[in-house]
């Protein structure tokens, strides 16, 4: 407990911090002090403070911490006024919402005096004012600044920040007049908006009828002009000089706008307003620090599996990820209007959307899975402003590396958590040898920055491991590399970037299992039709494959002969799946898959194969798992940097839930058990990895009972709505309902 809290200013902040630090009894004494006697009355009477005094002077002896949270302006004469006092080592902080003029003040009144003084500011409010509203709960769940001096009191920053975090509130530490600037950007120019927009509205003659038939927009966006006059003329003088910066170029911005309707430049307008109409969004996304879903108080989002049940009906899963990413990279990259029908709006395919709207790129939709991208040309992407944030989508970053390491400009790719801790080398290493310069983390991880201006010249590359993102990578840094750029793998990868831009009307030479373009061509818009994603698919092949009495049909998959692994894989097990209505679509093979239930066995998954099914074995475990004696993997050791470890993560599930199983370096050896019921229910964890969630749930069919899936929210990265289309097919999975 400390001694005495002295809060200067009994208004809604004021009197909130000393009702809330006086409700923690962190504090023996908390004193008031306010110009006006009824405040005083009041906050005595309301509990918010013990006692008030009028004289700032017999407020402030024997304080440990005063707080001053009067009007901006006043801020001035009240520093001086305590810089003629004894304070003996008080602590000063404020509430000023800006620091600039509150510093300068600070130091011309205490200078060549001892002063512990921590500016700080809250970001919260509420539309009532005075101390009858205060509430010592107003600060939870809201951000206070905290803008040390670089002479600050060590201990009385650690103090101020204690205080706050008391009462709830998120404490960021920010340099002076880096605050001003952003709270100019974030929070005074919409004041100033709103104040001016009324203001002129309400001076024109036909004030009456633009009031009367104001629609629900203008009245939530001039709401804040209810604000309080005087507090606000304080804020703008205080902090003039930020908020000109700020308000110049919006101004700029703005004549912009201006010009483009006058001149009828209907792009224009369109750009500043798809990318405006997502960008709040996107950049709460990136402060959630995660992948592209939704920001949850609790992340340890839960799918609850019930044990048992069939599977019934007919279903299109969502759009295929990998071309849906390929056809927003060429699209845009094309001279001309490209449009997209089917396609996956999932998290990761939406980083990419959003990656080229940051490089200038006008982008409609996605809208029930259309979009119409109007290319730039090979040569007309823009400088992003800031680093591209990736999320949680490994695709976009590899393949990004490869199209901006010939830009003129220099960027930085960054993601969340779980992208940073990914390997980057196995694209920067090849891309370097062509002339690019890229930097990266430690051990080759993300962030990566992209030095722009750099001749690329073409090479042949043999891939020391099958990977198509890689492939794909040194084949878009081909586009633009002097001479031809080759690559040769050392098994068939998928080849959706080949396929496609050959759609595009840009040549692509493949002999064997060598690929190769050459700088020259252009890419011409058309028009794509993106197949259902047989990754997506793979998770109801293998439940109605498992679960006894299930017949399914899963319409207009693509079965690229680089991506039907699984269906390879799983006919060896002995499943029940033919392929109805084959047809070509966009340059893509489609059919319609029926699956029926049947008993599977064991097997030696042969190698290769392995690269042909990468991302569908978390599912294929489960397959092996319910399947008549012993399944082994060899050569799959990129499942080891996939979003999780996918073999140690399998494997630690597999057991949790009564399985034998074995991971090695590059595989796993399950022991199968085709009794129903020979998976027992319990709890495992998916680490984040969408498809370790998904692999889990389709599990459920074959156990005893429920299985309890940690840290699900991923899912939305590659399967918007699986849980819906689980239900309609007959798997009894949901989110469990947090108490």
């Amino acid at each position: 407990m400390f001694g005495r809290l002295v809060v200067v200013g009994l208004g809604l902040i004021g009197g909130s911090f000393a009702k809330g630090l006086r409700e923690k009894g962190l504090f023996r004494e908390v004193v008031g002090v306010d110009l006006d006697l009824e405040s005083r009355r009041v906050a005595v009477e309301l509990g918010v403070v013990d006692r008030c005094e009028e004289d700032l002077s017999a407020a402030c002896v024997g304080a440990d911490v005063i707080q001053l949270a009067v009007p901006i302006l006043a801020m001035g004469k009240l520093l001086m006024a305590l810089a003629k006092l004894d304070l003996a080592g008080a602590v000063l902080t404020d509430v000023g919402s800006a620091k600039g003029s509150v510093v300068r003040a600070a130091e011309l009144a205490f200078a060549g005096l001892s002063l512990r003084f921590v500016p700080g500011h809250p970001i919260a409010g509420s539309e009532q004012s005075g101390v009858e509203a205060a509430n010592g709960q107003l600060f939870r769940r809201h951000k206070v600044i905290l803008t040390p001096l670089p002479q600050v009191d060590a201990a009385a920053l650690t103090l101020v920040d204690r205080l706050w975090r008391e009462l709830g509130a998120d404490v960021e530490h920010m340099q002076v007049e880096h605050h001003d600037q952003v709270l100019a950007a974030t929070s005074h120019l919409p004041h100033l908006l709103a104040f001016g927009l009324v203001d002129s509205l309400a001076k024109r003659s036909e004030n009456l009828e633009i009031f009367r038939y104001a629609a629900g927009g203008f009245r939530d966006f001039t709401r804040i002009a209810g604000s309080d006059p005087l507090m606000w003329h304080d804020i703008f003088l205080a902090n003039r000089e930020a908020v000109l910066r700020t308000l110049d170029a919006f101004r700029d911005d703005l004549d912009a706008l201006r010009g483009a309707i006058d001149a009828g430049d209907g792009h224009q307008l369109l750009g500043v307003f798809t990318r405006a109409r997502v960008a709040r969004e996107h950049f709460s996304k990136i402060l959630a620090r995660r992948a592209y879903v939704d920001a949850m108080d609790n992340n340890d989002l839960i799918y609850l599996a019930q044990p048992g049940g069939s599977l019934s009906g007919r279903i299109r899963v969502p759009g295929d990820k990998s071309i849906s990413h390929r056809s927003i990279m060429l699209g845009s990259l094309a001279e001309g209007t490209t449009e997209v029908e089917g396609f996956l709006e999932g998290e990761d395919a939406l980083a990419t959307l959003q990656a080229f709207r940051d490089m200038g790129v006008v982008i409609e939709g996605p809208h029930h899975g259309r979009v119409t991208i109007h290319g730039v040309g090979l040569h007309g992407l823009q400088a992003p402003p800031g680093p591209i944030y990736l999320g949680n989508s490994g695709t976009s970053m590899r393949l990004l590396s490869g199209l901006l390491a010939a830009q003129s400009f220099d960027s930085t790719l960054t993601g969340d958590a779980s992208l940073t801790k990914r390997p980057m080398n196995r694209v920067a290493k090849p891309l370097r040898e062509m002339g690019a310069v890229i930097e990266t983390a430690a051990e080759g991880r993300p962030p990566l920055v992209i030095r722009g201006g750099q001749r690329l010249s073409g090479m042949n590359y043999q891939m020391p491991m099958a990977s198509a993102q890689v492939k794909s990578s040194l084949l878009l840094a081909g586009l633009y590399a002097a001479g031809e750029t080759a690559v040769t793998e050392p098994a068939p990868t998928r080849d959706h970037t080949e396929r496609m831009l050959r759609g595009f009307g840009y040549p692509v030479s493949v002999e064997g299992s060598t690929a190769a373009v050459e700088s020259g061509h252009k890419l011409t818009a058309t028009q794509i039709e993106v197949p259902a994603d047989i990754s997506s698919a793979a998770f109801f092949l293998v439940a109605a494959s498992i679960a006894e009495g299930s017949e399914l049909l899963l319409e207009h998959v693509g079965i690229n002969p680089t991506r039907t692994g699984v269906i390879d894989i799983l006919k060896l097990m002995g499943a029940d799946i033919s392929l109805e209505n084959q047809r070509e679509v966009g340059g893509e093979p489609v059919a319609d898959l029926r699956v029926r239930a049947a008993k599977l066995k064991g097997i030696d998954i042969p190698e290769e194969l392995v690269p042909l099914a990468i991302d569908e074995f978390p599912v294929l475990f489960i397959a092996a798992a319910c399947a008549e004696g012993r399944t082994v993997l060899r050569g799959a050791e990129e499942l080891r940097v996939k979003e999780s470890d996918r073999i140690q993560v399998m494997a630690d599930g597999l057991l949790a839930l009564g399985v034998k199983c074995e991971p090695t370096p590059d595989g796993i050896i399950i022991d199968g058990n085709a009794v129903s019921g020979a998976i027992g229910g319990g709890e495992v964890h998916s680490h984040g990895d969408h498809r370790i969630a998904m692999a889990f749930s389709v599990a459920s069919l074959r156990a005893s009972a429920p299985i309890r899936i940690h840290d699900c929210a991923n899912v939305a990265t590659s399967f918007p709505n699986f849980l819906g289309l689980a239900a309609q097919v007959g798997i009894r999975v949901s989110e469990e309902v947090q108490a």
